[in-house]
């Protein structure tokens, strides 16, 4: 198993949060998404895996998430969610849209949407649904998401937040039109903490996890 963070508390429900492309579960630390979780006292294990090792196709991490982290925490505990940043919010949506295995809800902080050869194809071919892949492109990870999104999507609760001056929030505008009508918001910041950590909190304030007893 990858070198991963974690905070246990004892919960019956955990959060598997994946961290970004040039990003560490360590940093996650540092920035503090797990102190926020501490600081509410929520019931709620928290745990970030590190998958840089599994490359940049993103099949062979699925792969891994489903069968290092999924499936243990699925016997374990009663409600396991999904999350990530960027890249990680890709991976996270990829395995929710393509049927990687079950979860009882997502949060996705700044998620990649693809690069803009990609969305400037569907924009052009008039939407997703006119939209059509050619064969060569299936290995894509950008690509298979799209295609994967072409379907209805399952329906867990879904958290989705990104910096109004995000430099890929333009792709992203696309993915929220395409999720169902759960929760988008958007914060002042960019592609960095100065967004994602005030979103990292508003999704705690939901209420998704109750106070520890």
């Amino acid at each position: 198993m990858n070198p991963t963070e974690r905070h246990e508390c004892g919960a019956d429900s955990v959060m598997i949060m994946l961290p970004g492309a040039l990003m560490t579960p360590q940093h996650m630390v540092a920035a503090g998404l797990f102190a926020e979780v501490k600081h509410r006292a929520l019931a709620l294990d928290l745990l970030a895996p590190d998958l840089h090792a599994e490359g940049a196709d993103n099949q062979r991490a699925l792969r891994t998430l489903e069968a290092d982290w999924l499936a243990p925490a699925r016997a374990r505990y009663r409600r396991v969610w999904l999350g990530g940043i960027s890249r990680g919010g890709q991976l996270a949506l990829s395995c929710l849209a393509g049927r990687q295995g079950e979860m009882h809800g997502l949060c996705l902080l700044a998620p990649y949407a693809g690069g803009r050869i990609t969305t400037n194809a569907i924009r052009r071919a008039g939407g997703l649904n006119a939209w059509q892949a050619g064969a060569d492109q299936q290995t894509d990870p950008d690509v298979r998401l799209w295609q994967w999104l072409k379907e209805p999507l399952p329906p867990v609760p879904l958290f989705m937040g990104y910096g109004a001056q995000d430099r890929f929030a333009d792709g992203m505008q696309m993915l929220a039109e395409q999720l169902p009508a759960t929760t988008h918001l958007t914060v002042p910041g960019e592609h960095d903490w100065a967004a994602w950590l005030p979103l990292w909190r508003r999704f705690l304030d939901l209420g998704h996890f109750p106070a520890l007893p």
